[in-house]
């Protein structure tokens, strides 16, 4: 069974006229387009450590099996907003696992879209170790509670934005947590 030690966030956006083009520009941008990457679903590790992301580049090698948690979006609308954000909710005891969420969305500002993914992961941390809060909150509040608890140690989010181009090019936004 494989367990990640390590954790790093990175993030790019690419354009191009092929959606696929413009999908690899932006793993280029993020520094992750030599790795076969695997989606897998949203649980941070226990013990896992966070790296910066230029140490974390370079323990990557070309070919490998890369694990991570990845939101995605594209447009090739003119002007059209989009965004993809990676959220994390760490507990205190660092021998429980923690949760990363990935929300992508078109319309909202980068502020917004990544709020909204460190919501994600903090809530549903949150249920896990029984913290009782106002669903109907708003995020200020529930940090705010979440926090209080004792419980929830630390929240944060990477996000990437982008303007659709203004000539049509397919335009793709990612955030990437890797794992190591």
């Amino acid at each position: 069974m494989y367990v990640p030690k390590e954790i790093f966030f990175t993030k790019g956006v690419g354009v191009h006229k092929d959606r696929l083009a413009s999908f690899e520009l932006a793993l280029r941008k993020a520094g992750i387009e030599k790795c076969n990457l695997v989606y897998v679903s949203s649980i941070f590790p226990p013990k896992c450590r966070q790296v910066s992301r230029s140490a974390g580049l370079k323990k990557l090698e070309p070919g490998a099996m890369t694990f991570c948690v990845m939101a995605r979006n594209d447009t090739n609308e003119p002007n059209r907003l989009v965004s993809s954000a990676i959220g994390l909710a760490l507990p205190s005891d660092t021998a429980e696992y923690g949760y990363l969420s990935e929300h992508h969305a078109y319309g909202e500002t980068e502020k917004k879209t990544g709020e909204y993914a460190e919501d994600l992961a903090a809530t549903m941390l949150a249920t896990t170790l029984g913290i009782e809060f106002d669903v109907n909150a708003a995020w200020s509040e529930r940090e705010q509670t979440y926090k209080a608890s004792g419980k929830i140690i630390k929240t944060k989010h990477i996000c990437q934005s982008a303007e659709g181009d203004k000539n049509g090019l397919w335009t793709t936004t990612i955030a990437v947590a890797v794992f190591l």
